[in-house]
């Protein structure tokens, strides 16, 4: 029976490399379009820095990992044969709809698709004569609507922040692009490269498995200097780059943008694709 789930295992890991190359295909263009539609540097610079915001972010994303581990369910209340069947079917159905809502040319969300699919386990409620008031046990309600509820309300936030955000760009820059440039420039590059810097480097260093707990705290009880020591300093150096070397921030800012964006996609969705199947060996390793 050993050999059996091996071969699931097997089968698992063949089914998420097939899920990232179709989750990729789906959401490369999400942080490589604003760079190429641009033009902000040749097309192999742009997919170095992509190359490695992905690397970065699968490093930094190991509180992810839990979404498919003990996130929607809770784990403790499956026997070994029925969490391996329900991996095995979510990461099947994943490809499949992936794949199939990139043929029509749809986007969608790997989020959203790998919790509802594992929402599936529901039927292991039936499978042990379990009535459908016991579903609380089965599943952690809590947490999965926490998750849908979040990703319900990025939608909004998104929407406003970025009506916001360009409204705000095109009030500065849009009337008197040159003086406004070498007035402001260097402080619009300073909040911008700040603000990447703290969602990626001080928000992510959280979920990161090798960082030291101390050095965390350390960062949660000095954010505020941190993020104003990092904001004078790189103001002053882009106001230098500004006026002495006629540097174009704006190429600087989407570039960073792209290395945040391409983080933040493996801190989120690289791990939906490779987190069943971890989940599945965590289960196999303790069934052992």
């Amino acid at each position: 029976m050993e050999s059996f789930y091996v071969v699931m295992l097997v089968f698992l890991a063949l089914l998420a490399a097939f899920d990232l190359f179709v989750g990729v295909s789906n959401d490369a263009v999400n942080f490589l379009s604003p760079a190429i539609g641009s033009r902000v540097a040749p097309f192999k610079i742009i997919m170095l820095v992509a190359s490695v915001g992905v690397l970065a972010g699968a490093t930094f994303s190991s509180g992810m990992m839990e979404i498919a581990r003990k996130g929607v369910f809770y784990p403790q209340m499956f026997q070994f044969s029925d969490l391996m069947i329900v991996f095995f079917a979510v990461m099947i159905t994943d490809v499949l709809l992936l794949d199939a809502f990139n043929s029509l040319g749809l986007p969608t969300s790997t989020t959203v698709s790998m919790v509802f699919e594992l929402l599936a386990a529901f039927y292991s409620i039936y499978s042990h004569g379990e009535a459908l008031a016991d579903i609380g046990r089965y599943i952690n309600s809590g947490k999965a609507l926490t998750i849908i509820s979040g990703i319900l309300i990025s939608v909004a936030v998104a929407f406003i922040a970025g009506v916001i955000v360009q409204y705000l760009c095109r009030l500065i820059f849009t009337f008197n692009y040159a003086a406004m440039y070498r007035r402001v420039g260097s402080v619009f590059g300073g909040v911008s490269i700040t603000a990447i810097f703290y969602f990626l480097i001080m928000k992510g260093a959280k979920g990161s498995s090798f960082m030291d707990p101390g050095f965390i705290k350390w960062i949660d009880a000095n954010t505020w200097p941190i993020l104003a020591v990092t904001f004078c300093v790189l103001t002053v150096i882009f106001h230098v780059c500004i006026r002495a070397f006629k540097v174009n921030l704006f190429k600087l800012i989407i570039l960073a943008g792209t290395f945040a964006l391409a983080f933040a996609f493996a801190g989120n969705d690289l791990v939906n694709f490779v987190g069943v199947p971890l989940a599945a060996l965590d289960s196999y390793n303790n069934y052992l």
